[in-house]
C-alpha cells in the first residue's frame, strides 16, 4: 500500500514538473522582433503605454449638436514619446480598435502647443509630467468605470476629442479634454498590416512553441499529454472580462 502511494505521488510530481515546464515555455516568448516593425516607432518614437481602455464612443453630426447616445468599447491606447522623458520633445497618443479596424485617432502635441492646451484648460502640470497624468487618468479609469470615465467624441471633419470625467455623485466634472484627429489613409493601412502580420507571426510561434512542448511533455509524461489533448478548450466567459 505504501509502494502504491509511493508512486502515485511521484507520479503527480512528474505531471506538476511537466506542466511547470510548459508554462515555463509559454511565458519565454520574446516578441521583440515583431513589435520593432510597429510603424507607429518610426521617427524615433518608442511607447510608454499601452493598453486597453473602456471608452465610451459618442457620435456629433455638428458642434452645435447634441451627442449621440454612446456605445461602450473597449479602446487600445498606445502613448508614444519622442526625446527623453524628464524633456520629451512630443508625444503621441494612438486610438484603434479591435471592433473597427478602421477606427484610427491621433493626438500629436509639442511643448509649444501644450502651453495653449496648458492656459485653455487651467494645467498645473508642465509638459514633461504631461505624459504621467495622461497614464494615471487612463489606468483610473480602467480601475474605476464606475466613477471616472473616458468619452470620446467623434465629429465631422476626422476631429474629436476625448473627455476625462469624474461622476461625483450629485455632478459630473470634466477633468482634462483631448483633442483627436482621425488618421490619414496610409496610416490607417500600415496600423492594419502591421496587427495582422503581428498577430500572424505570434500564432506561428505558439504554433512551433506548442509542438516543442507536447514531445517535451511526451518524453515526460505521455498519459498528461494524451489527458492535455482530450481535454476541450476552454475560453474566458463575458463574466470574466
Amino acid at each position: 500500500m505504501k509502494l502504491d502511494i509511493l508512486k502515485l505521488n511521484f507520479r503527480h510530481l512528474l505531471a506538476m514538473a511537466s506542466a511547470s515546464a510548459a508554462d515555463n515555455e509559454l511565458h519565454s516568448f520574446d516578441f521583440t522582433n515583431i513589435d520593432e516593425m510597429d510603424p507607429s516607432l518610426s521617427g524615433g518614437h518608442r511607447a510608454i503605454y499601452e493598453r486597453e481602455v473602456p471608452f465610451e464612443l459618442r457620435v456629433q453630426q455638428a458642434a452645435d449638436a447634441p451627442q449621440e447616445v454612446g456605445t461602450l468599447e473597449a479602446v487600445k491606447v498606445k502613448l508614444l514619446l519622442l526625446g527623453d522623458v524628464a524633456a520629451p520633445h512630443a508625444i503621441r497618443v494612438e486610438l484603434t480598435s479591435e471592433n473597427d479596424l478602421f477606427f484610427n485617432y491621433t493626438h500629436t502635441l509639442d511643448p509649444e502647443g501644450f502651453r495653449q492646451v496648458q492656459e485653455a484648460q487651467k494645467l498645473m502640470v508642465e509638459f514633461a509630467e504631461y505624459p504621467s497624468v495622461l497614464t494615471r487618468m487612463l489606468d483610473t479609469c480602467i480601475r474605476e468605470p464606475h466613477s471616472h470615465l473616458a468619452v470620446f467624441v467623434m465629429q465631422r471633419g476626422g476631429r474629436g476629442h476625448l473627455d476625462f470625467i469624474q461622476n461625483m455623485e450629485y455632478k459630473f466634472v470634466e477633468l482634462l479634454s483631448v483633442a483627436f484627429t482621425a488618421s490619414d489613409d496610409e496610416t490607417v493601412r500600415q496600423s492594419i498590416a502591421f496587427r495582422y502580420n503581428a498577430v500572424k507571426s505570434r500564432l506561428a510561434l505558439m504554433q512551433a512553441r506548442l509542438q516543442d512542448i507536447n514531445a517535451l511533455v511526451k518524453i515526460k509524461n505521455p498519459s498528461l499529454l494524451l489527458q492535455l489533448q482530450r481535454a476541450p478548450p476552454r475560453f474566458p466567459t463575458s463574466s470574466a472580462r
